[in-house]
């Protein structure tokens, strides 16, 4: 069996993913605008269970100088099995499977406020970005632009697009810089030596190992042990650009 078989083999296992976006009929509906790799908007099935998908298969995505070809999409997939794992934040159901245009992730569609972002906010959800700004570090994201923020339509945030996470090499860049040197919280500090745990010999390890390089998933282990010990949010290192640009 090969990786993109096993991944799609833990994504029907996980009980938070929907039947229809796991293993349905899907049919794309149109490509989304203002993205980097091709993304489309498709619609799943199974039986009477019918779900929207944001669509990102391999072939669309643009080679990258500083990521493997071809991985942006089981990236975005490993971001949701932490998230998952700690419990936090809002990633939303996330599987590598096939679809129209071959092996690609398959997330399901948010219904959103589009003229919210990160920056109008923020004031309103300091506690649930304060968990954002942890679950960057931990995955090295290296691309948190504003609009990768969501306001459900249910009053909750949701965080998409992780296509460039999880590099063995420092490259966080992100908008979140407000919590420079306050407190980490104890629960999200204990929810991530979970995680370290689960990352060092646990299932969460297994099911990694389909998405990630073993490299990358060592490092992931390293970063989950510096932010359980962690007591204050750190400065942006002096040596790299911190912030992504365009910044929404």
């Amino acid at each position: 069996m090969s990786r993109d078989e096993r991944a799609l083999e833990a994504g029907l296992s996980d009980p938070a993913v929907p039947r229809a976006l796991g293993s349905g009929d899907m049919e794309v509906l149109g490509l989304l605008p203002n993205a980097s790799n091709h993304t489309f908007l498709a619609r799943a099935r199974a039986g009477n269970e019918e779900v929207l998908a944001v669509y990102k298969p391999r072939r669309g995505e643009t080679p990258l100088w500083d990521f493997p070809e071809g991985t942006l999409c089981a990236r975005e997939v490993a971001a949701y099995v932490v998230s998952r794992t700690l419990g936090w934040p809002n990633v939303p159901a996330t599987v590598l499977r096939d679809g129209p245009y071959g092996v690609g992730s398959a997330q399901r569609f948010v219904d959103h406020e589009p003229e919210e972002h990160y920056f109008t906010l923020a004031e309103r959800f300091p506690a649930e970005f304060r968990r954002v700004a942890a679950f960057d570090i931990l995955v090295n994201n290296a691309d948190r632009k504003a609009g990768h923020c969501l306001l459900g339509e249910d009053g909750r945030i949701f965080l998409v697009d992780h296509g460039v996470c999880f590099s063995d090499e420092p490259k966080l860049r992100t908008v979140i810089w407000d919590f420079v040197g306050e407190p980490l919280e104890e629960q999200a500090r204990a929810d991530v030596r979970h995680l370290a745990d689960e990352v060092r010999a646990g299932p969460v390890r297994d099911e990694l190992t389909n998405l990630l390089s073993p490299v990358e998933l060592d490092a992931l282990g390293a970063r989950a042990e510096a932010v359980a010990s962690m007591e204050r949010f750190p400065e942006p290192g002096p040596d790299r650009r911190p912030f992504p640009w365009p910044p929404i």
